[in-house]
């Protein structure tokens, strides 16, 4: 038997490879042959080719994201979260097993299989697919502004140098970006090519009203589904069809995504993100140490899933609001720490894992200083009950400390490496105390809750 899968995940950097390897492994312990191309932040590696599609008997997506199967017509596709591939990739192959093994028992029902699809669809996919193609504009253009600031906190101020150029490419163009992006790609996610024109005219403005990160939001859905419901609603004959994704779905689509930004959604919008700017703003003492704390619990719950997600996108969008994010700084360095304190309970409770374990809590270090939380999923795989609540645990302490500090940073992404750009963080030594804390706490409960390995007596 030969299979093939695909695996992509929001970011494109942990759960896309982990997913792949998972398959890949499971595959070679049940002796079938399978291909796993990868759609990660660099693009597509290990592509499929058409013969790899023909031969296969089945197709598994592991995605988050939106994946194309125009090139997988007639398969039998198998379609799951990317984490379900990382949790139990045994069980998915073997599922594709079993369906190839009913299509034998008659070659009617071999038909009728070839066109079954298991599919996940939804809200949370076509976000995660606008997010998954913002974040590197947002990174990007993040990082840069962080750089800008190196050669002084004004000094960006000075006509032609280097440090308003930064900030002009970061600020002025990358980050400007973020919202036709993310419009455009839920879009996408939706309904597919025609979906990109509205959706990114309405991201555009989404940004020129003031609706923000929600006005942007809101319009790649409206875009979207405007798209489908014009795809239902016109009929034209077949002399004239060519017309449809040229002219009429890009012009009705635009002008309907255009009027409803304009005259519906931007101006309520608009002042919500006002309000919920000005309140973010002034949080102070308690209330800050709870939102941190939720935030904390958020990142390390399901570690890249749908709440840590939500937390990031939420972190993102108050970055776009300030030049500068408390909420986002706490995002941060709430999820480097479940890497963080994994590693650290590898060194400090080192009979508690196996060699293998203690091999990946090596790689969990550099993971957790990136701001790959996904680094601890491996552990908490092979002991939720026990890795999960510490590493809740030591994010929520993380959090709480790093909005009770008023850390604050420019960028949305760098991890460990951002608090060496100079104005990047405020209050740096607050924030680095706040992610040492958190690493701290998750190491020892990790030490403290989990069994020693037994080792198997060879007779």
């Amino acid at each position: 038997m030969k299979f093939v899968a695909i695996t992509s995940c929001p970011t494109g950097i942990a759960h896309t490879y982990m997913a792949a390897e998972a398959l890949s492994m499971a595959g070679e312990e049940l002796g079938i042959e399978i291909k796993v191309e990868t759609q990660g932040s660099v693009g597509a590696e290990n592509q499929l080719t058409e013969a790899d599609i023909r031969e296969a008997r089945v197709v598994i997506i592991a995605a988050d994201t939106n994946v194309s199967k125009e090139r997988f017509e007639g398969k039998t596709i198998i379609e799951v979260g990317v984490k379900d591939a990382i949790k139990d990739a045994k069980g998915l192959i073997q599922k594709a097993i079993d369906i190839k093994l009913e299509d034998k028992n008659t070659s009617k029902q071999g038909s009728e299989k070839k066109e079954e699809k298991v599919e996940r669809k939804g809200v949370y996919k076509h976000l995660m697919t606008g997010v998954s193609y913002m974040i590197p504009f947002v990174a990007a253009g993040g990082i840069l502004i962080a750089l800008s600031f190196a050669f002084g906190i004004y000094a960006f101020k000075v006509p032609g140098s280097i440090a308003e150029a930064l900030k002009n490419i970061g600020g002025g163009n990358a980050m400007a970006l973020m919202y036709p992006v993310l419009a455009g790609f839920i879009a996408f996610s939706i309904a597919d090519r025609p979906g990109l024109v509205p959706g990114m005219v309405g991201g555009m403005l989404a940004a020129t009203v003031g609706a923000a990160f929600l006005g942007a939001m809101a319009a790649g859905f409206v875009a979207g589904y405007t798209v489908l419901f014009l795809k239902k609603a016109i009929q034209l004959p077949k002399s004239l069809q060519g017309l449809m994704p040229v002219i009429i779905l890009p012009v009705l689509s635009t002008m309907v995504v255009g009027l409803v930004m304009i005259y519906v959604i931007g101006k309520p919008v608009s002042a919500l993100t006002v309000v919920m700017s000005k309140y973010l703003t002034n949080l102070n003492g308690a209330n800050a140490g709870l939102l941190g704390i939720i935030l904390g619990l958020m990142m390390a719950f399901d570690m890249g899933g749908p709440f840590n997600k939500a937390a990031y996108t939420f972190g993102v969008s108050t970055l776009a609001l300030a030049p500068s994010s408390a909420i986002m700084a706490a995002v941060m360095a709430a999820g480097m720490t479940p890497p963080l304190g994994i590693a650290l309970a590898t060194v400090l409770a080192k009979k508690k894992f196996t060699a293998e374990e203690r091999e990946s809590g090596k790689s969990a270090w550099a993971l957790g200083a990136a701001f790959i939380t996904e680094g601890a999923i491996p552990f908490a795989v092979a002991d939720p009950l026990r890795i999960i609540p510490s590493t809740m645990a030591g994010a929520a302490v993380t959090g709480a400390l790093s909005m009770i500090f008023k850390a604050s940073i420019v960028a949305p992404h760098g991890g460990i490496f951002l608090l060496f750009i100079p104005h990047a963080v405020t209050n740096l030594g607050g924030y680095i105390i706040a992610i040492v804390a958190g690493t701290i706490v998750t190491g020892v409960m990790v030490s403290i809750l989990k069994k020693d390995v037994v080792l198997k007596k060879v007779n």
